[in-house]
């Protein structure tokens, strides 16, 4: 028996040679190791001097990391030391066994960094639940608890580091992040973004051979103080941005190019709205207004003409007599659109041709032209105008011609993206 305790002892507390098993039992359900230290003394955690007074002892049953799937708990008799020096605060202490046990802890060193592990991978319901599996009964706030308590890991030193500013209030309060651009992990968050705060941190990270920034003069000057022997270069996104702002107000200068032409008013080129000709349904088929009275004209005829008088035809269609006499008064269902294109005269009437010219010019922005028009005395509102200038629109071959950001992305886009985006 003592073999296989000494075989025990071997194996489970390699890392600490003063620790002795004294008995091994299994309930069936908990396997029960009895431990304790075979040093004669221990150091005060108050003021580290050595004692061998012994004040008394008692039991702990820390959890053990289980095996086989089975529970495994030390029985461990822990002793209390009277501080040799009288001048200590801690007047009692009780020794701790390196590697297994803290000060009020019921789990094991290397039990609370098991959990940890696996709530760092699973976080709290997954991490309860697995560890369940392996014998572990423990709540998904105990692993969130441990995985919180672990010291937060010490990031390298970054050798590319890239500047750049993020709103804490958006168009108020602006800070500094720092990026480390070689692991795309954020280092370091600073309150601001002057130009003495980029430095001084700059100045902490002797390291540093490359500051990724923006055109910002602020982060410029920081960089040169804090950091004069890196390199400083401009990020690729603001790169690829300025490059897509410069393409498109080359595009907005030549904005012309993308119409087609209009000549002056008089001409046979210019594009103006054209009036139905006389006779004219001014609603197409497949409009519902217009379908809905050709059907109910078509009704009202047909009934008509098997002999039915108008009020029993408005009896029987549950209509007013004087909507049952205007459709039958009507020959075809386009004389009762009549007079509904022609609309009266309108405040805009009086500077159509003055709009007409305008957008021959090229100039077809709806608010800009109203905004002109006012100033010349139209008093009407914008919807007119914009209805009007709509006609116009759909007058230009293909529809409206493309935006200047349009143009500018068709310039940027590799052509294989674009043909993927097509299908």
């Amino acid at each position: 028996m003592k073999e296989v305790l000494l075989r025990l002892e071997g194996l489970l507390f390699l890392s600490d040679p003063e620790v002795a098993v004294m008995s091994a039992e299994d309930d069936g359900e908990v396997f029960w190791i009895g431990v304790t230290r075979k040093s004669a003394g221990a150091e005060c955690p108050g003021c580290g001097r050595w004692s061998n007074r012994c004040h008394g002892s008692y039991l702990r049953f820390p959890a053990d990391v289980p095996s086989a799937g089975r529970r495994v708990v030390l029985r461990l008799q822990v002793r209390r030391f009277t501080c040799a020096d009288t001048s200590c605060g801690r007047k009692t202490f009780v020794e701790q066994v390196p590697g297994l046990t803290r000060r009020h802890a019921q789990r094991t060193d290397r039990l609370r960094s098991a959990l940890a592990e696996v709530g760092l991978a699973l976080a709290g319901r997954a991490g309860a639940r697995l560890a369940d599996v392996f014998g572990i009964s423990v709540s998904r706030s105990t692993v969130l608890r441990l995985v919180d308590a672990m010291p937060d890991p010490q990031p390298p030193s970054p050798r590319v580091v890239g500047i750049d500013e993020y709103a804490m209030r958006k168009g108020r309060v602006y800070g500094t992040v720092l990026v480390d651009v070689e692991t795309r992990r954020p280092v370091d968050l600073l309150p601001d973004r002057e130009a003495t705060t980029v430095a001084a941190w700059l100045a902490e990270c002797p390291g540093i051979e490359v500051v990724c920034r923006d055109r910002a003069p602020f982060f410029a000057e920081g960089a040169s103080a804090g950091a004069p022997t890196a390199v400083q270069v401009a990020d690729r996104f603001h790169l690829w941005r300025n490059l897509g702002e410069a393409a498109e107000r080359c595009v907005s200068r030549h904005r012309s190019c993308l119409r087609t032409p209009f000549a002056v008013p008089g001409s046979e080129s210019v594009t103006t709205p054209q009036a139905p000709e006389a006779g004219a349904s001014p609603w197409p088929k497949g409009h519902r207004f217009a379908d809905r009275t050709r059907e109910m004209h078509a009704i009202v005829h047909g009934m008509l003409g098997e002999g039915r008088s108008r009020r029993a035809v408005a009896r029987e269609l549950r209509m007013t007599y004087r909507t049952v006499q205007r459709l039958a008064d009507a020959a075809t269902p386009e004389d009762l659109f009549q007079g509904q294109w022609q609309s009266r005269r309108t405040k805009l009437d009086d500077f159509k041709p003055y709009l007409r010219e305008r957008w021959a010019e090229g100039c077809t922005n709806a608010w800009t032209l109203w905004k002109e028009i006012q100033t010349h005395g139209y008093a009407g509102g914008y919807g007119a105008v914009r209805a009007y200038l709509r006609l116009f629109r759909d007058a230009v071959p293909g529809g409206r011609p493309p935006s200047p950001r349009t143009v500018a992305s068709w310039i940027l886009t590799h052509l294989t993206s674009f043909r993927r985006r097509r299908g």
